[in-house]
């Protein structure tokens, strides 16, 4: 499996500092928001990852983590010329993906929870023996922002909704996808909708046509956030902020899945500490080529 970070967009909703700067590189309290999303991808094995992304901001992605060769991952990218929708990154993936299954991640979703992992790692294994499509649904207090998922009594996905005027329930379909190779075709065939988008929630639709579509609803215990507004970007901040200060680990730290993974030696993971030694987080990394304890990181 491989994959895809969607990681564009004109970052209206955080005028005007993204006018500048694209919102990816914004540090969610003491690091890139991009090294969040990549993490999970690490963390459930995926080494092959597109990086889709505006033609300003490319150049600067290829700077903070070159090809990934340090990270123990490979790393393409590719230009999104102007944003035509989250599906058209399945179109823009095409010639990467091939004949491979592929897991997409909106670059400015933070998620944390203890069975996150053990969860994708399902979701991934399922894809790979059954096919269709896999996403997850959390509860919203403003679904109106996302797309929604509806659910008869018996836990059946009925419908699906992108930004409803009057949602048809409170689950909000995540930014995490995991798709078989159909969904690269069912993307060129879906229209815009009346935003002149591609919708993903267009693609899902044609998965659940199928009967091919499954929904995990994450409950409590899990955390998510979509950090494309000031709220909701404090907040992930204030959240990783909190869970690192209690438990001393890292949320989101390549470097050290890397090296969990076995994907790169502890000489390797020295050399990337002693790069980042005047920082915290270079001290963190220190730490762990000093210390066995702590095996279990809180990605």
């Amino acid at each position: 499996m491989k994959g895809i970070i969607l990681a564009g967009g004109s970052g209206t909703r955080l005028y005007p500092v993204t006018i500048a700067i694209n919102k990816h590189f914004l540090p969610i309290y003491n690091k890139p928001m991009i090294y969040y999303p990549l993490s999970l991808l690490m963390l459930v094995g995926i080494r092959e990852i597109l990086l889709i992304s505006n033609p300003q901001d490319i150049d600067t992605y290829k700077l903070l983590l070159e090809k990934g060769k340090k990270f123990g991952i490979r790393i393409e990218y590719k230009i999104q010329e102007k944003p035509r929708g989250l599906a058209e990154g399945l179109i823009l993936a095409e010639e990467f993906v091939r004949n491979d299954n592929t897991c997409l991640i909106l670059g400015d979703n933070i998620f944390f929870g203890h069975d996150l992992p053990k969860l994708m790692k399902e979701a991934k294994e399922d894809i790979e023996k059954n096919g269709g499509a896999y996403v997850f649904g959390y509860y919203v207090k403003d679904p109106e922002r996302f797309g929604v998922v509806e659910f008869d009594d018996k836990g059946n996905v009925i419908s699906l909704e992108e930004k409803p005027k009057r949602a048809r329930s409170n689950y909000a379909v995540v930014g995490l996808y995991f798709y078989d190779n159909q969904a690269i075709e069912i993307a060129k065939d879906i229209k815009p909708s009346d935003r002149g988008e591609l919708e993903i929630t267009s693609v899902n639709e044609e998965y659940l046509r199928r009967g091919k579509l499954k929904v995990k609803l994450l409950g409590r215990g899990f955390a998510w956030f979509d950090a494309g507004t000031y709220d909701s970007f404090l907040e992930a901040g204030e959240f990783v902020a909190t869970i690192e200060k209690k438990t001393g680990l890292m949320i989101g730290c390549i470097e050290e899945i890397a090296y969990r993974n076995g994907w790169i030696t502890r000489d390797q993971l020295e050399e990337l500490a002693k790069a980042l030694k005047k920082t915290e987080y270079g001290k963190y990394l220190l730490n762990l080529v000093k210390s066995k304890e702590g095996e279990e990181n809180a990605f």
